[in-house]
């Protein structure tokens, strides 16, 4: 079981509280970062091992053998088994397995070693130019082994980017180089941790839709592998993204498929971050008892391996269920024991967490002094985001407390008035009675009117669902009739296409033939003169024969299409970076055509009308969904406005993304730029 890959799946998400609890998506990533960087790799074998046998193991291989590649090879690996408990021995094999070094592999390796070393001591900038330096020597070496290096190169590399706060940078990373490279590879493992990588990218950043993509992919090569550990930790980061994302009844199957597959190992750490998983479920989901008895599971499993910390957020959780329940008696001593704890109280927002945990269990004890006091201490520690809602709750607190000081002196007074009070009783009796009557004919007239508004209201209600249901037919009429003039629109621009190709192309060329041959016996400057203009019409009714109808699109692909599209499009003003993942040629030909003029509307708006010099365009395709991502630096408009327009050209993109049953967002902010994400649905396209 590779330690290190599981400790990278620590679950990031804490159970959301709407309108009490602070999520934030990144709160123990520097816990995750430190363990993500020793993944590693040697002659093709996988190699983790911990522990003091390995160490005994590896330094008698080193003292006996002969030959200098496999010393080398015991020496890199002795140092990064010491790199996270001896520091200057590490550095020491380090510097024996270069000296041993026997082909210009192994001392490109030697640079893998060295920034994972570097990183261990704190030297962030000499890990980053040590894993860009491995990956430059091993670029030269054409085997499926340095590929892997490189992949994981890359791939600390990007973690070092997370650890500095550029989540958009890994995922960038992990995208354009660590899985290529492994893909080039064929290391399905290695490839798979990355894809589970990326969804973390996403999930961290609240993009669930994108994150269920990658989890998946991740899962289906996991499983396809039999590798179970990393298939447990899939499952789980899986269950926690659909938690997050509210979608319950696919976060349970989850759960359940990591459970089956730890069942067989009730001592595995992988079940501590389980209990945490579950117990994060059943509090989203309000089923309280059960998560009281998952976060006990992990508390006593995590004290048993002496996971402090992992303790403490199990216990985070505990306090949740006990809240939710309004049992403030049982929620209160969790946090105070929290409170004591310098692991949890280390992170700034689990500080939040529990301050503001404090003050609402102390209200709703109703020690209204406590609860005003660590709600002025929450307020103190809160960014100016949640400052001026905080203020509003610290005054409400303060006006409960200042209402409790005045009920006691109103209750004095009234100890005082009550003898004047019993002399009026008779009085106030007969009063109440005639207001009562008064009050009971108030109420007999109120509910009559309340049924005839009920009543009208029904009426009304059946209008507008017959109104609505007459709209969403006219809808679909329209989609309906959109989709016969795209596809009337297509057949026409084919059949020109060919005509202009095969007929008036074919003409033009017979005449620049003909007239070639008269320049041996006639003016040939003029001639020149004219087959030239010739050459130039033919280029351009080429160019037009190809955009109505591209021949790339028929001959090798929607992929392939897309890429030649934007390489035409590109000049010494304009750069176009195209990104495809998963795009399949299997895709019937109409809906190629339909993605292709999507994406050709979407370039042309950039460049004509946004005036753009950088675009980034993703495409990616997972089974029957198939996502677009267009972002480029132009000008920017006001998306409201647009939605509005009677502009044709999102009119066409729309039009398009309505025949695919998709659905399309447009996010833009004038002088800064534009972002589209567009989500189509070709199922059954295949």
């Amino acid at each position: 079981m590779n330690f290190i890959y599981w400790f990278s799946g620590i679950m990031l998400c804490w159970k959301l509280n709407p309108g009490f609890v602070v999520y934030f998506a990144g709160m123990i990533r520097c816990i995750v970062l430190c363990c993500l960087l020793l993944v590693t790799r040697y002659a093709g074998a996988q190699n983790h091992m911990s522990g003091e046998r390995t160490i005994d193991s590896l330094t008698q291989v080193f003292q006996t053998a002969t030959a200098d590649s496999v010393r080398a090879k015991a020496s890199y690996l002795l140092s990064y088994n010491w790199a996270f408990r001896d520091p200057v021995k590490a550095k020491g094999y380090l510097a024996e397995g270069r000296r041993y070094a026997a082909n210009s592999f192994q001392v490109a390796v030697g640079n893998f070693y060295e920034g994972i070393l570097m990183y261990v001591t704190g030297a962030i900038d000499s890990s980053e130019a040590a894993f860009l330096r491995a990956d430059s020597l091993l670029q030269p070496i054409d085997t499926k082994v340095a590929l892997t290096f490189r992949s994981e190169a890359w791939h600390n590399y990007g973690v070092l980017q997370q650890v500095q706060g550029d989540e958009k940078g890994f995922a960038d990373i992990l995208l354009k180089h660590s899985i290529p490279l492994a893909q080039q590879a064929g290391d399905s493992t290695v490839l798979a941790k990355n894809l589970h990588d990326l969804a973390l990218t996403f999930k961290n950043t609240s993009q669930y839709s994108k994150a269920t993509v990658y989890i998946l992919k991740a899962i289906a090569v996991f499983r396809a592998i039999h590798a179970r550990n990393e298939l447990a930790v899939a499952y789980i980061t899986g269950a926690e993204n659909y938690t997050l994302w509210e979608q319950f009844d696919k976060a349970k199957p989850m759960l359940d498929s990591a459970h089956a597959l730890l069942a067989p190992f009730p001592e595995s750490p992988l079940f501590v971050d389980y209990y945490a998983a579950e117990s994060t479920y059943f509090n989203a989901t309000k089923q309280y008892g059960q998560a009281l008895q998952s976060t006990d599971r992990g508390i006593a499993l995590a004290k048993r391996m002496n996971r402090e910390y992992e303790e403490q957020r199990l216990q985070l959780q505990r306090f949740y269920a006990w809240f939710d329940q309004k049992n403030y008696v049982n929620a209160k001593p969790v946090l105070l024991y929290l409170l004591q704890q310098p692991g949890m109280m280390a992170q700034i927002t689990n500080r939040l967490q529990i301050y503001k945990g404090l003050a609402e269990t102390y209200a709703g004890l109703k020690e209204m002094p406590e609860a005003y006091k660590w709600s002025k201490i929450y307020s103190d520690l809160s960014d100016s985001v949640h400052e001026s809602q905080l203020k509003t709750d610290i005054q409400a607190l303060e006006l409960k407390f200042n209402d409790a000081e005045n009920q006691k002196q109103i209750a004095g007074l009234k100890a005082e008035n009550d003898k004047a009070l019993l002399t009026a009783q008779s009085n106030r009796l007969l009063t109440w009675f005639l207001a009562s009557a008064a009050i009971l004919l108030l109420v007999v007239a109120l509910l009559a009117q309340l049924y005839y508004r009920n009543n009208r209201k029904l009426s009304e209600q059946k209008d507008l669902n017959h109104q609505q249901q007459l709209k969403e037919i006219a809808q679909e009429q329209q989609i309906q009739f959109g989709q016969a003039l795209l596809q009337g629109e297509e057949r026409e621009r084919r059949r020109m296409a060919g005509d202009l190709h095969d007929g008036l192309g074919g003409m033009l060329a017979g005449v620049k033939l003909n007239l070639t041959e008269l320049t041996y016996t006639s003016q040939e400057g003029e001639l020149n003169k004219v087959i030239g203009q010739l050459d130039t019409s033919i280029s351009e009714l080429r160019r037009i024969a190809r955009n109505m109808m591209p021949e790339a699109l028929l001959k090798l692909g929607l992929e392939a299409a897309m890429k030649d599209l934007c390489e035409s499009l590109m000049t010494e003003q304009v750069r176009i970076d195209f990104q495809s993942l998963g795009v399949e040629r299997s895709l019937v030909q109409q809906t190629q055509v339909t993605i292709y003029r999507i994406v050709q509307e979407l370039l042309t708006n950039a460049i004509k009308h946004a005036h753009a010099t950088e675009i980034l365009l993703q495409c990616s395709q997972h089974e029957g969904i198939f996502l677009i991502t267009l972002e480029d630096n132009g000008r920017g408009f006001d998306a409201r406005s647009a939605a509005l327009s009677k502009g044709i050209g999102l009119m066409n993109v729309r039009s398009r993304v309505d025949y695919l049953q998709g659905k399309m967002e447009i996010n833009s902010i004038i002088n800064e730029g534009t972002t589209i994400n567009i989500e189509l649905h070709v199922a059954g396209q295949g």
